[in-house]
């Protein structure tokens, strides 16, 4: 039987943190990352280029920008899932 198959499986690691303390983990782990030189900070060309990139992967779906462009976007617009805006 795979961990799959039990239903009575109880969280663990960050599953069993509450909210709270999932929030000073992770905090912690990136103030230590940035202290260590292990973290990447983006320099303002790398993240034009990354929402140039990004943009335009979105963009090729000529239908659903002309829709937007249409009517506007909304919040409602934006998938849960990338996937379906890049089809």
């Amino acid at each position: 039987m795979s961990d799959h198959d039990k239903t009575n499986v109880s969280p663990r690691g960050f599953a069993a943190m509450d909210e709270r303390r999932r929030r000073e983990v992770a905090s912690l782990g990136g103030r230590i990352a940035h202290a260590r030189g292990r973290a990447h900070r983006f320099t303002p060309e790398e993240a034009r280029k990354a929402g140039q990139k990004g943009g335009s992967q979105i963009s090729r779906n000529r239908k659903h920008m002309a829709e937007l462009g249409r009517r506007g976007s909304t919040r409602d617009d934006v998938s849960d899932t990338p996937e379906d805006a890049w089809t």
